[in-house]
């Protein structure tokens, strides 16, 4: 039941990435935890009961935690951030008209981290109800804070310049959290709970991609790709034990 269940989202994840209408070498993969595992802070949302309520008929989300390490069988591991960051011919990237979006869901954000290219529309929602507030802390692009009462239910902005992850923030909701990276390139995959990634279209040559997670940090991989081959790289994360 569960190989099936990773074949039918493997089967969704290549046709996302098939809708970039590349050709060209594939790089796909797991990425696993290995480590003690930490006890996920608990979130208190007693001021806003309209989330609370919301995560209540939600067995999976109840109670709302914090989404730092999120496992799924076998300790895969999600919100797993996977780019390649050198290796790819200089040109510019046809940019994706289709908006990238974030929803303001049960008081948390959705997706818990994203990616969008260099002026594809990013779409904020508002699915609450509730006063919200965006809060973008970025070093490179312009911050912005908007709010978002509960009768503005949606707002767009874009980013002039790529930029590693950053945080957003909510100001008004200090337990809410997410993190954002604008990319130059259409190369990259955010792992679910089930720890895939997939990454298609690449011309045969060498690259070296990346792992990023905003609590075990940032390694590297380095894959060569021959022709349209698809190359797995299964990649494992392994918390340090403090001494």
């Amino acid at each position: 039941m569960i190989n099936k269940f990773r074949s039918s989202v493997l089967a969704v994840i290549l046709l996302a990435a098939f809708t970039y209408a590349f050709s060209g070498g594939t790089v796909t993969g797991t990425v696993t935890y290995k480590g003690k595992i930490p006890k996920l802070r608990k979130f208190d949302m007693a001021i806003e009961p309209v989330c609370v309520m919301k995560h209540e008929k939600d067995p999976e989300s109840y109670p709302a935690r914090s989404e730092a390490l999120i496992l799924g069988d076998g300790n895969t591991l999600g919100n797993v951030f996977v780019n390649v960051i050198s290796g790819l011919p200089e040109k510019k990237w046809e940019i994706p008209e289709e908006p990238v979006i974030l929803n303001q869901d049960g008081c948390t954000y959705k997706p818990h981290v994203l990616a969008l290219m260099v002026g594809q529309p990013l779409k904020f929602l508002n699915s609450d109800g509730v006063l919200h507030n965006l809060h973008t802390l970025p070093e490179e692009n312009d911050e912005f804070n908007v709010t978002m009462p509960k009768f503005l239910k949606e707002t767009i902005r874009t980013f002039e310049y790529p930029e590693p992850m950053f945080r957003i923030k909510c100001d008004v909701h200090p337990w809410m959290g997410g993190f954002l990276a604008v990319m130059d390139h259409p190369f990259y995959s955010i792992t679910d709970k089930d720890g895939i990634f997939l990454i298609s279209g690449l011309e045969p040559g060498t690259y070296e991609v990346e792992f990023w997670h905003e609590k075990l940090g940032t390694r590297t991989e380095t894959v060569t790709i021959e022709g349209e081959e698809t190359k797995t790289v299964d990649f494992t994360f392994t918390r340090k034990k403090k001494k």
